[in-house]
């Protein structure tokens, strides 16, 4: 069983965040952490003028709650929001905070996944930890 158990969360409508928190619980061992993460990527520079800090503030702050209220119905969890690039921050955070197993779900790749990478994928192939991907 595994104690430390990263779930990366994305809002996207493929990826279902209940099944990895629900494999994340039969994973844990007694007394395990579960982190709920979801990463806010960074707004490019040139689309950034179109959103107000007000804007970005509260979508933030809506993440964050929504990640809350998740992680209330897990023994022992939080929620983490961070900004950064999916795949290098998860694999960055996961590796900072001593993670033994990194829980995520993932889409079916298309060929845009073959030129370019999905963040399962580098999570996958550059993780220090146990890796459970769930389709």
């Amino acid at each position: 069983m595994y104690m430390n158990i990263l779930v990366p969360v994305s809002f996207e409508a493929e990826r279902d965040a209940e099944q990895a928190i629900g494999v994340a619980r039969i994973l844990a061992g007694k007394g395990a952490r579960i982190t709920l993460l979801h990463v806010v990527e960074h707004v490019p520079s040139y689309a950034i003028s179109y959103l107000s800090q007000e804007f970005i503030d509260e979508a933030s702050r809506a993440v964050q709650a929504e990640l809350e209220q998740m992680a209330e119905t897990i023994e022992n969890a939080r929620a983490v929001v961070i900004e950064g690039h999916s795949g290098r921050s998860i694999l960055d955070w996961a590796d900072k905070n001593g993670v033994d197993c990194i829980v995520l779900a993932s889409h079916r790749p298309g060929l845009q996944d073959y030129f370019l990478g999905s963040t399962a994928a580098q999570v996958v192939r550059h993780a220090g930890c146990s890796v459970h991907v769930l389709r």
